[in-house]
């Protein structure tokens, strides 16, 4: 029997939280984060984590309890994932899955088990010191050398993912192409039905992003960075959007107006890199939020989950 999921995915300020939120109330759910910043304490500002009166009563699973310096893999949130689901839905409840992070919708739903491996502070520090001194152009070479396939899949100007795929390989000898071949694939334990929210009109979603920047300046952002990075080296947290942009400002090297312009860029430039990534997926069910109020969201989402007979009798609607 496989377990009922309903999922809401899209880009960031697309409403995925607010519209999660009232199909757990009508479908007698619980929802479980897809957000790979929420899962940290404190960061809440900046990750626009739900406050109590925005979650209406509703349980929420994987958020909030990751201190903000720990280590958190894409395998560690699928076990969780899991167990949250069955614990969800051994209560008689269904799980709402909500989040804008691709790669932890996709491991989950899928059932994809990812090869762990020792992550080494060393050598990611000495990579990313090569990457300063040699330039990101030399790391990118010498990965088209050892692992042609993933080079031509990674931007030669994305630092990130290419001293990720070289830390992989100098901790395992494993390439990611290999480890990506030889990940197991097992058939899905769940049933679902995905919402994806998006906007015909990109400046619609333009607008909610600038918006929603503006409130997090209201809210506090500044004093929230400001607290984070007494504590906390940038590390895996710190590269929360919200933080290092405010950063040239605490440095007086930029004004705070500068920064929150910034800001509002990097976060456009990610809700794009969001909607890439979930438009590869077939299975969404697009609703476009141009000129709809919640409740027409809702309604047209709850229309999509019934005509897609996710609640059958091997999956009842509990």
């Amino acid at each position: 029997m496989q377990i009922p999921i309903i999922a809401v995915v899209g880009p960031t300020a697309s409403g995925k939280t607010a519209l999660a939120v009232k199909l757990a109330k009508h479908f007698n759910g619980e929802i479980i984060s897809a957000d790979s910043m929420q899962i940290y304490k404190y960061l809440d500002i900046a990750t626009a984590k739900p406050d109590e009166d925005e979650k209406e009563g509703i349980s929420h699973h994987l958020m909030d309890f990751l201190e903000p310096d720990e280590r958190f893999s894409v395998s560690q949130y699928k076990k969780l994932a899991d167990k949250a689901a069955e614990d969800i839905y051994s209560r008689g409840k269904i799980p709402v899955l909500v989040g804008g992070t691709g790669l932890y919708v996709d491991n989950f739903l899928n059932a994809v088990e990812l090869t762990e491996y020792e992550l080494s502070m060393d050598i990611r520090e000495k990579l990313m010191k090569r990457a300063e001194e040699e330039g990101v152009e030399k790391l990118y070479q010498e990965l088209k050398a050892f692992d042609p396939e993933a080079a031509e899949k990674i931007n030669p100007n994305d630092k990130k993912r290419i001293v990720r795929a070289h830390e992989l390989y100098e901790a395992t000898g494993v390439t990611i192409t290999q480890q990506n071949k030889a990940s197991k694939v097992n058939p899905t334990p769940y049933k679902a039905c995905i919402i994806g929210l998006n906007a015909y009109d990109r400046d619609v979603l333009y607008s909610r992003i600038n918006l929603r920047v503006d409130k997090m300046a209201e809210a506090g952002l500044l004093e929230e960075t400001k607290n984070f990075y007494s504590k906390y080296t940038p590390d895996t947290a710190g590269q929360a959007i919200g933080y290092k942009e405010l950063l040239p400002y605490l440095n007086g090297e930029k004004s705070l107006e500068e920064c929150l312009e910034n800001l509002k860029m990097a976060t456009r430039r990610y809700a794009k890199r969001q909607l890439t990534w979930f438009r590869r997926n077939e299975n969404i069910n697009w609703i476009y939020i141009d000129s709809k109020s919640l409740d027409e969201i809702t309604q047209e989402a709850i229309g999509i989950i019934k005509d897609s007979e996710l609640f059958t009798e091997d999956t009842d609607e509990h």
